[in-house]
């Protein structure tokens, strides 16, 4: 019977180490300078979270096929601190072209508000993300 209690407690164990993360799943960016806007995939990466650029579309919402920055990560090192707040990663602006400290938070299951910051986070500038699926 003990072997049998220490076998579930592992399988329990080990389902709730594998469930999504909350934040996992395709995300819009607010549209940039020029109205164009992203989908950005996030989920997990070894115990952090990371986000890399799935799509582009441009300000009419069409899909920029030969965009030259599919695929690349724009979020890496997220650590998860519980209640839908993310910290202690990096995120990459692609129209700066420029790497900032960066924290997230969850508003609800839809809405994401993603900031990178600099001068030891004195200095922010931020997004709010929308869910697409």
């Amino acid at each position: 019977m003990k072997k049998f209690t220490f076998a579930a407690g592992l399988m329990f164990l080990a389902t709730s180490a594998m469930a999504a993360d909350p934040v996992d799943g395709l995300w819009k960016t607010a549209p940039g300078d020029t109205g164009g806007y992203l989908h950005v995939t996030i989920s997990g990466c070894g115990s952090a979270i990371c986000g890399t650029i799935d799509s582009a579309f441009d300000a009419d919402g069409n899909e920029q096929l030969e965009y030259e920055n599919l695929g690349k990560n724009i979020i890496w090192d997220m650590v998860p601190e519980g209640g839908g707040s993310y910290d202690s990663g990096k995120i990459w602006a692609p129209d700066r072209d420029k790497t900032y400290n960066s924290k997230m938070s969850l508003d609800g299951q839809n809405k994401l508000t993603v900031k990178g910051c600099v001068a030891g986070g004195l200095i922010c500038r931020g997004q709010t993300w929308t869910r697409v699926q």
